[in-house]
């Protein structure tokens, strides 16, 4: 069959169709049938090109490039079994399997059938283990789904090493506290997915604006943990020295909170349309001088646009709570507790310490709903340890510390957050092992932000997780005077609630050992008048003077922009 390079696709779709209508009997009507499938597809006529494909399978059904793409149209129409079961049964040689075995994967995952998605995905790792990506998800998926130990039997191919680096940066947070191997892992990835730009937009020396303009560049513009902690901070900007722009590629969600950061900014910027050299030379027309990437390596992060430095200084702040190593950023926004002197050296970019909380916050006290224990499934009279992270920083020895503070203190019930039905099973059965009854772990259904902030206020004590603690939820559980018991390491991640407890006040929190984790933990459950006085510390507005204090940090952060502002 000939290929129809350069003609226009209603005159390759013209020309299929008549080729096909003159050779109802030729070997090759299967291949005629997938390009027109490929044709159609391309130019949206969906239906037209399920039949195709359906068309070429019926002739070959081992064509598994038909399967992917018939597949692939199931699901854009909202049948995501039908995709499944199609992918499931294809028929295909082995060298094949890869690509429809990684889009059963990748649409599991979606689902959040992690069990049978992790096995999909071994399945193809064990077939070609050199597959960065699908090692990146695979890993990731026995995070989230609490399949320990982590790495399972291994894969064979792939060393401990290889599997670390290849593992991605969001999950190095929850599996190292070594910033140096979380660093190696920023870099392997940047490697595989974000090139260099063929040059650099801003002038080195900068601009002479009158204000600064600070941008702002993040995909979570909207009722997303980053937009609740930045707001504030948008709204707080002297006007009389900052000029404020948002480069925006958010998806609208319709929120208060969305149309409030929008009214914060001077300038918004909707960049989600926008290839990464346009939105670096939207940004470098604007003449940004200090562009803040509240994104880092999680998802919507525009690292393409930064690497072509559209302003001569850009800092990373926030969103990634570890080594964002591109070159072309000068600055990672902390503070001393979160990065130590001592382990400055291991990050990129360089440090930049505020003079005291690294964590942005939103003062406005929310409006709460008046909820039960009895409304939430827990007991009345128990004591409740409570932690609302994500099941992928829940790690076996993490668990197993609150396991053995379950049994010292018989009274106490543990509150996780309703993550997955497969992290489920295996936190129950893991109890089981442990000798604590699986009833006694209480999980909360997901909720809107006003039911979650209210549900902190029945519990007794936050346990945190490690090496990849808390963030906005510590700070959310201080705002609600719930004390914190947590485990401090050597990375940034592992030191953001040792952070927010130093700032509120109440060090007694932070553990360095795990045994003394558990120590401590265990004393707030079985010894009131120890659990009182540190509900006591947090009494009285000692939240809103400290970690609140959002204009206290407004006047911190723009103090250290004015010193970076011409020294990159």
């Amino acid at each position: 069959m000939a290929r129809l390079d350069g003609a226009a696709p209603e005159d390759g779709i013209a020309a299929y169709r008549t080729w096909l209508g003159g050779n109802p009997v030729s070997p090759q009507r299967f291949a005629a049938w997938f390009n027109l499938g490929v044709l159609l597809g391309a130019g949206g006529d969906r239906q037209g090109a399920m039949v195709a494909y359906r068309q070429a399978l019926a002739l070959k059904p081992d064509l598994h490039q038909a399967a992917v793409n018939l597949g692939l149209a199931l699901e854009a129409e909202g049948r995501a079994e039908d995709a499944l079961a199609l992918w499931q049964g294809a028929l295909q040689p082995d060298e094949a399997r890869i690509p429809l075995l990684n889009h059963r994967g990748r649409l599991l995952e979606s689902r959040k059938q992690y069990a049978e998605a992790e096995r999909t995905l071994r399945a193809s790792l064990l077939i070609d283990p050199q597959q960065p990506d699908v090692i990146q998800h695979w890993a990731h998926l026995r995070q989230k789904g609490c399949m320990w130990p982590l790495r399972g039997d291994g894969i064979p191919g792939l060393s401990e090493d290889a599997m670390a680096l290849q593992g991605g940066p969001l999950g190095a947070l929850a599996l190292t506290d070594d910033p140096a191997l979380q660093r190696r892992i920023g870099e392997a990835w940047i490697a595989r997915k974000v090139p260099p730009a063929p040059e650099r937009l801003a002038p080195a020396r900068g601009y002479a604006h009158d204000r600064i303009r600070v941008g702002y560049l993040s995909s979570d513009f909207c009722r997303h943990a980053m937009g609740f902690l930045i707001v504030e901070l948008l709204e707080r900007h002297d006007r009389g020295r900052f000029e404020v722009f948002g480069y925006c590629s958010t998806e609208e969600d319709g929120s208060d909170l969305r149309r409030r950061i929008i009214a914060a900014l001077d300038h918004h910027v909707p960049i989600g349309l926008l290839s990464e050299e346009e939105a670096a030379r939207r940004i470098r027309a604007d003449e940004i001088d200090i562009l803040v990437d509240l994104n880092g390596l999680t998802r919507g992060a525009r690292l393409g646009a930064l690497r072509w430095k559209p302003a001569p200084v850009q800092a990373t702040y926030l969103g990634y709570v570890g080594p964002v190593p591109i070159p072309e950023l000068d600055w990672l926004i902390c503070d001393e507790v979160v990065i130590p002197p001592g382990q400055a050296e291991h990050y990129a970019p360089r440090p930049l310490p505020l003079g005291g909380l690294y964590q942005a916050n939103d003062s406005r006290a929310p409006s709460l709903p008046a909820i039960t224990r009895a409304e939430e499934g827990l007991p009345a009279d128990a004591f409740v340890l409570c932690c609302f992270n994500n099941f992928y920083k829940i790690t076996p020895e993490v668990f197993g510390a609150w396991m053995a503070i379950l049994r010292r203190a018989p009274q106490a019930v543990l509150w996780l957050t309703e993550d997955n039905a497969t992290g489920i099973a295996n936190l129950r059965a893991q109890a089981e092992a442990a000798g604590v009854a699986a009833g006694r772990i209480v999980f909360a259904t997901r909720s809107d932000p006003s039911r979650y902030l209210a549900r902190l206020g029945l519990a007794d004590l936050f346990v945190d997780t490690f090496p990849y603690n808390a963030g906005t939820v510590a700070s959310d559980a201080l705002r609600k005077g719930l004390p914190i018991v947590t485990l401090a390491g050597r990375a940034f991640a592992s030191r953001m609630a040792a952070s927010l407890l130093t700032a509120v006040g109440l060090p007694d929190g932070i553990a360095t050992t795990l045994d003394d984790y558990i120590e401590i933990a265990a004393a707030h459950a079985t010894d009131p008048a120890r659990h009182a006085r540190a509900r006591a510390s947090l009494a009285d507005g000692a939240w809103a003077r400290s970690i609140g204090d959002t204009a206290g940090f407004a006047v911190r952060m723009e103090a250290a922009f004015e010193r970076i502002r011409l020294a990159p």
